[in-house]
């Protein structure tokens, strides 16, 4: 989860979860473990949630609205910006979560299988929607590609900046501003390549 400046106690949970969850897998964590991460013991923690499963489907159902949520904030009232701009700022806002969630991405990878079908299908249903909105975001700056072409190459740019908790021990990276502009700069770079279109930015 994305941190806040006063995290409730839920999101102290969920945070530490997916710590942990993302490190050790979901089935070499215990409930007490996580009750110790946060400083309240296992069983207090069904006061929040109802177990494992539950944080899991909290952590995947709840990242997947949070992006489709800012990236409909993104791009609200496109038509009257630069579509450089719109794209620019749906790229910055998936920078913000590939830098600050990385142990989401692990989840997400190893773990939606694990999920009820109905909350794997709401994810997917999320996922697809947000992912609609970047094919619109880059229609609109790179005309030539069509809709299929579109859609393959934004799912290769958040493969891309996805990469991030498999790029080696953070001291042997650029510091987080470098880093967000490096991703910045290959995700530009990659839709300009797909759509055939001098690198823009």
């Amino acid at each position: 989860m994305t941190p806040t400046a006063t995290p409730t106690r839920r999101e102290q949970i969920l945070k530490e979860a997916a710590r942990l969850f993302a490190e050790r897998g979901f089935h070499g964590v215990g409930v007490d473990e996580i009750g110790a991460a946060v400083g309240i013991s296992g069983p207090g923690l069904y006061r929040h949630f109802a177990g494992k499963d539950a944080m899991l489907a909290e952590l995947l159902v709840g990242i997947s609205e949070q992006l489709l949520e800012g990236g409909r904030r993104r791009t609200e009232g496109a038509a009257g910006v630069a579509p450089e701009a719109v794209l620019d700022s749906l790229i910055a806002g998936h920078i913000d979560f590939a830098l600050d969630d990385r142990p989401l991405i692990t989840l997400h990878d190893r773990e939606l299988d694990r999920l009820r079908d109905a909350d794997r299908k709401r994810v997917r249903r999320l996922q697809r929607q947000y992912v609609e909105l970047w094919v619109e975001a880059v229609r609109r700056l790179y005309p030539e590609f069509d809709e299929p072409a579109a859609r393959a190459t934004v799912h290769a740019v958040f493969g891309l900046l996805n990469s991030t908790p498999h790029l080696g021990r953070p001291g042997a990276l650029p510091g987080r501003a470098g880093m967000s502009e490096l991703l910045h700069r290959l995700a530009r770079g990659a839709f300009a390549a797909g759509a055939g279109a001098p690198a823009r930015g």
